[in-house]
């Protein structure tokens, strides 16, 4: 059985006051929260046993999820009292990823991505390359240096191969990797960057990493305010997923639109939103499950979170129920 890890504990500090409402993967994306996408993903490719860790507001992921019966999927949680990066967390969880001792290979993936991804190539890629120590994602990028380069060369069986990471080289690590139980267990004890502490010295000291370049399909981290409105504008415009958690776009039957107010889509307006008399949403607007507009507001280009309320104009912003902060 091929189990996954979605890594969910970070602070998610970029993000200002929003963060204080919920952890990035719950962002939600077209009214949707960014981890469903992830979940969704697995499921469409069978992959059904998940673990996910969790630390900054935690809470918000389990009582969403649950045990993920409803998504498809069955649900365990690592609980992590102390950040322990991406290696550390993968080695806290390795008695749910592992627990009968088998070391099948499992897929470790960042719960800030939207990745229209094929798992089932890149868990073949790495079952054809013994050996390896993992088989990382990576995508060819022009700034790969803002992301960490990775240097991708092949073997002499034509096999790619990352050569370094955190140096010179053309791609970037999009957050996924396979890998086996056993490799992760050779990491140190305690807060470990899978990266930092593992990749790069077994590398350094000539052990092999497979690379699988992700060369098409969409791809979208949410670390920053923009990338985040921008990824909501995409899927707005139609961007396709092979495996998307739900509707994306258009009005949900029980929103509460008024006779006057005036819809320019694409637009994603939840269910149980309410626009206002002489309201204008969109284009590039979404209005969250029990939202509200008010009269006469505009949103356009913008996010509107669930339970949130827009009011005035709002433009290249996100409105959570707290905070109103800018997307540029």
């Amino acid at each position: 059985m091929t189990r996954a890890m979605l890594l969910c504990a970070g602070l998610g500090t970029r993000l200002g006051a929003l963060s204080d409402e919920r952890p990035k993967p719950m962002l939600p994306v077209c009214d949707l929260p960014i981890l469903r996408y992830g979940i969704a993903l697995l499921v469409g490719h069978g992959i059904t046993d998940i673990v996910i860790n969790l630390h900054h507001r935690g809470d918000v992921i389990e009582d969403d999820l649950g045990d993920g019966a409803a998504l498809g999927a069955r649900i365990q949680y690592s609980r992590e009292d102390v950040l322990l990066d991406t290696g550390g967390g993968l080695k806290r969880a390795l008695p749910l990823l592992d627990p009968d001792g088998r070391d099948e290979p499992f897929v470790s993936m960042n719960g800030k991505l939207i990745f229209d991804l094929d798992l089932h190539a890149l868990l073949d890629a790495y079952r054809r390359d013994p050996g390896v120590l993992g088989t990382m994602v990576v995508r060819a990028v022009p700034d790969a240096r803002a992301w960490g380069a990775v240097m991708v060369r092949p073997d002499d069986a034509g096999h790619p191969r990352v050569r370094d990471v955190l140096g010179d080289g053309e791609h970037m690590f999009c957050g996924v990797h396979v890998t086996r139980p056993s490799v992760v267990a050779r990491l140190p004890e305690g807060k470990a960057c899978m990266i930092r502490q593992g990749y790069l010295p077994w590398l350094r000291a000539g052990e092999p990493v497979a690379a699988f370049v992700h060369d098409g399909g969409y791809f979208a981290e949410h670390s920053t305010p923009a990338r985040y409105l921008a990824s909501n504008v995409a899927l707005l415009g139609g961007t396709t997923l092979r495996h998307p958690p739900g509707v994306l776009t258009g009005v949900d039957p029980t929103a509460r639109v008024a006779a006057d107010a005036r819809i320019v889509a694409p637009v994603r307006i939840g269910p149980g939103a309410t626009i206002g008399a002489g309201a204008t949403v969109g284009p590039d607007a979404v209005v969250g499950r029990g939202a509200t507009v008010a009269d006469g507001a505009t949103v356009r280009r913008a996010v509107v979170w669930a339970e949130a309320r827009a009011e005035g104009v709002v433009e290249d912003a996100i409105v959570g129920k707290s905070a109103t902060i800018p997307a540029i």
